[in-house]
């Protein structure tokens, strides 16, 4: 995908990679890019950065922010999820159900759903896009007492990443 002129969402732009990620597009290329996440957005007064602040914890919190950033941006050319967290930080056996719901909406619902939600907008504009959700290495071995519901979420990604590839290939969408 040329970067010229391109709209780029980015959720977890605070992070180290998504901030990398945000500068490196900044220096290299003259994308409009939508900084979800952050705080502080990256380049904050770089007037092709569009800072999302917005909760996203259901489908519709998701929808919301592809649907905001399309708004100002003008649509969107690709989404890149490198959001995730772990919420317990004890063994597995210990965690509450919560915690586990946790992990699995942040690092496996989130990503379908905002997937889901930039597809339809790039099938609606034509086609043509890339998707990129953020995997592990953990999602390889199953992760550690501390991190199996993480690993199990990542893994999930990487079943999403091949089912979404499918069904965006027809209509030019690239997911990786």
């Amino acid at each position: 995908m040329r970067l010229a002129n391109k709209t780029v969402l980015i959720t977890g732009a605070s992070g180290g990679l998504g901030r990398a990620l945000t500068d490196m597009l900044l220096s290299g290329s003259d994308c409009v890019i939508g900084a979800h996440g952050a705080t502080k957005p990256p380049a904050a007064k770089d007037k092709r950065v569009i800072p999302i602040r917005r909760a996203f914890k259901t489908e519709a919190d998701c929808v919301a922010v592809v649907d905001e950033f399309c708004a100002k941006a003008g649509g969107i050319d690709a989404l890149v999820v490198l959001s995730g967290a772990i919420h317990f930080s004890g063994r597995w056996m210990d965690m509450p159900e919560a915690d586990f719901e946790r992990d699995m909406a942040v690092n496996l619902n989130q990503p379908f759903y905002l997937a889901r939600a930039a597809m339809k907008r790039m099938i609606g504009q034509g086609g043509g896009g890339r998707v990129i959700l953020n995997g592990t290495e953990s999602a390889l071995h199953g992760g550690s007492a501390t991190s199996m519901p993480y690993a199990v979420a990542k893994r999930g990604t990487e079943c999403l990443v091949q089912g979404l590839a499918r069904e965006g290939a027809p209509h030019g969408i690239l997911v990786n």
